[in-house]
């Protein structure tokens, strides 16, 4: 597992030791930052279940300005926290050991608003449409913020839900499906 492109274009980063946490693949990763923007202009990005950070760490290669990490697993979170401090980006991000639904609560309470938002939960574990719900109705997400959604291919997510319209939606083989979605911008958050 690499960093893709930007800063730290090439850079090796750890993954969660175990099978608690499935990885995104440099396939995937590739694909999809192409789509959400090949270069970013700063902003903040949510990594809701984080895994070993390698999403997160995607977007502060490509010049996003920060991240909040979280994950409810120690071995991930200690992961992510090693991955940031081998790349030097401390500084750039914030990692909290939570579960999503305490971590999304806790963020509300910060009124923060996100300019990327990345969802990849374990598959069938969670409801993307009540992850979605909690987002847009908490205010949660900036106009035009992108919601990457990585999920199980038998998980078909709508094109339009809410504010949110999907800008990409591909099959990347195996169990592997992608949505991700912006806010759209005749739609208010």
């Amino acid at each position: 597992m690499r960093v893709i492109a930007g800063i730290h274009k090439g850079r090796a980063l750890k993954s969660v030791a175990g099978e608690s946490t499935r990885p995104t693949s440099d396939k995937v990763k590739e694909a999809v930052f192409q789509v959400m923007g090949p270069f970013f202009s700063g902003g903040l990005v949510l990594d809701l279940f984080a895994g070993s950070g390698s999403l997160g760490i995607e977007a502060l290669s490509r010049k996003m300005s920060k991240v909040i990490f979280i994950d409810k697993h120690p071995k991930a979170v200690q992961t992510i926290k090693e991955n940031l401090k081998s790349l030097q980006l401390e500084k750039q991000a914030e990692v909290y050991r939570n579960d999503a639904d305490r971590a999304l609560k806790a963020l509300t309470k910060r009124e923060l608003q996100f300019d990327l938002v990345l969802l990849d939960p374990p598959y069938k574990s969670k409801d993307y449409m009540e992850l979605l719900d909690y987002l847009i109705d908490h205010q949660l997400l900036k106009k035009k913020a992108i919601v990457y959604c990585e999920h199980d291919k038998s998980n078909i997510l709508p094109d339009t839900y809410k504010s949110l319209k999907a800008i990409k939606q591909a099959d990347y083989g195996g169990l592997v499906q992608v949505t991700i979605y912006q806010i759209d911008e005749r739609e208010e958050a």
